[in-house]
């Protein structure tokens, strides 16, 4: 989903798909001559391995910390830098070598810190690391910010035991610079490709995350969203990703947009990595208000039930014009989950949130000016503003902005502050509708979740035109209220992936977890990518 697309509907988006998504695209780096994939065979020795996959290995001595960071690393440089090209890490950290011999050692004295001991993560290029590795969410004009601190979830990674490999791309400014952007580009990074199809866009914001993860680039990564930027390059990507309740974790340390819908969260190829990574970052930050009135837990993997699903009441979100083939994988997932026993019933949530209108898209306009503000006068880079930043791009616009310009950072910068009526309005309408549809769905059916496809499938990557339609998502709902969203894998068309979602009131990870691996388990739609140049090679 480009978020932009959501918020001109306002709602679900319930619109007929693209004939273009089922068209091959024509980018000139997907040519099969040149592209490097032409007799590539994909015999990564850790391919699809999981977090215990890995704990075994050291457990037993077969591998070391180090050794799986070496193969990831190798990994990175054979079809990140060259052979296919994906172009998702934007930076490798130059520590991570040192990282994964320390917990080797520690491991060797017989001190374990958790199942995330030694194990390779990769994050967006949005959250602060305090080392050798720039933040810059993707943009020129912060390619001088060096964090003076880890982000307060970097602090929790390192503290449970995890090796940070490096850096992921994303779409500039996690998409919020421009109404005609290429999700997956950004100036510093360029453009990220989809690993089931290279000429496929992985979706934003956290493209690079969930480009990497999907090719076994490391064993879990970090994304964050806003409105659909983990849950959308899950969805397009295999992957399961969760986005938690905005406050499950900490933002302190990450470039924002909207202090009311900002939140990082897990992408993995299985619910358990993603639910042993959600459990190790939740935590209170004293500098953070949103997690003060947190419930986290420190194990969300004691949800894993393979028989969640039984007894459950599910929603059904009706969207209307469901493509063919989104259609033909919704029905099928229909059948496992009600073979697994959930009863499913139909809901209408779009009625309830079109009132709505654009009273969400008002709400980042200011809050991002405001946030973006407030990081930028604490950082190290030589822009302290928004205006700035916009100033940095129109200087340096033949590599800034060469494909699309920054219109909406533009519009953002003419708001005025939080106290400003317009926002005030559009705030307590977005919340209040967003959370009261939700909640009264739920409640109203005696429902324990919202099912319905997270987005449609992945679209051309086209850097002339910008981003197209994909026909649909479910991100919004979620999005506004604050509230959590897991995806998993439903299966694909033409080897593009596509998730089901499952979505619940405030501080309800732990049954959602529970239906979605319940789903995963029964379902194993779950593949690895095949890097096919186009959709019909």
């Amino acid at each position: 989903m480009q978020r932009r697309n959501f918020l001109k509907t306002g709602s679900l988006a319930g619109l007929t798909l693209s004939t273009l998504v089922a068209a091959s695209c024509t980018q000139p780096f997907a040519d099969k001559k040149t592209d490097g994939t032409e007799g590539f065979t994909d015999d990564f020795e850790l391919n699809e391995a999981t977090i215990g996959d890995l704990q075994k290995k050291m457990e037993s001595g077969t591998h070391t910390s180090r050794a799986i960071t070496e193969l990831y690393l190798k990994r990175i440089e054979a079809i990140d830098k060259n052979g296919p090209k994906l172009n998702s890490v934007i930076e490798l950290n130059k520590s991570a070598l040192d990282m994964a011999d320390n917990m080797d050692k520690e491991r060797k004295a017989g001190k374990i810190r958790g199942p995330l001991h030694g194990i390779p993560v990769l994050i967006k290029d949005n959250i602060d690391t305090g080392d050798n590795m720039h933040t810059t969410a993707g943009s020129l004009a912060l390619s001088d910010n060096f964090a003076k601190q880890d982000a307060f979830i970097i602090h929790k990674l390192r503290k449970a035991g995890a090796v940070i490999l490096g850096k992921t791309n994303l779409s500039e400014w996690a998409n919020f610079r421009s109404t005609r952007s290429t999700s997956g580009w950004s100036s510093r990074g360029l453009q990220t490709k989809c690993p089931y199809v290279l000429d496929r866009n992985p979706s934003g914001s956290s493209a690079g995350s969930g480009s990497a993860t999907a090719a076994n680039l490391c064993a879990i990564a970090i994304g964050t969203e806003t409105d659909g930027s983990i849950v959308s390059p899950a969805s397009v990507n295999g992957l399961v990703g969760i986005k938690p309740t905005v406050g499950l974790w900490s933002r302190t340390g990450i470039i924002p947009i909207s202090k009311t819908q900002d939140t990082a969260g897990p992408m993995a190829r299985t619910v358990k990595d993603a639910a042993i990574l959600l459990g190790a970052l939740a935590d209170i930050d004293a500098a953070d208000d949103a997690t003060l009135k947190s419930k986290s837990e420190k194990d969300y993997a004691k949800y894993l039930d393979a028989n969640g699903l039984k007894g459950k009441r599910l929603g059904l979100v009706k969207i209307e014009k469901l493509p063919a083939a989104t259609d033909k994988l919704l029905k099928a997932a229909i059948e496992t989950l009600k073979k697994q026993g959930a009863e499913i019933v139909e809901v209408d949530l779009d009625t309830r949130l079109k009132p709505i209108d654009g009273a969400e898209f008002k709400v980042l306009l200011y809050e991002f000016k405001d946030g973006l503000n407030r990081y930028l006068s604490k950082a190290s880079a030589k822009v302290k503003t928004l205006t700035d930043v916009i100033a940095f791009n129109k200087q340096h616009e033949e590599k800034a902005m060469p494909f699309f310009k920054q219109e909406t950072a533009e519009y953002a910068q003419t708001k005025g502050d939080l106290n400003s009526k317009e926002y005030l309005d559009a705030v307590a309408k977005t919340t209040k509708l967003s959370r009261q549809g939700i909640d009264g769905l739920l409640k109203e059916n005696k429902l324990d979740a919202l099912i319905a496809p997270t987005n449609g499938f992945a679209v051309c990557i086209d850097l002339i035109n910008g981003d197209y339609d994909n026909g649909f998502s479910f991100s919004g709902p979620a999005a506004m209220a604050g509230y959590p969203h897991i995806t998993v894998p439903m299966g694909a068309w033409h080897d593009l992936p596509m998730g089901i979602s499952f979505v619940g009131t405030a501080w309800n990870e732990g049954n959602l977890i529970s239906l979605a691996y319940a789903y995963e388990q029964a379902s194993k739609k779950r593949v690895a990518p095949k890097f096919k140049t186009d959709l019909f090679a």
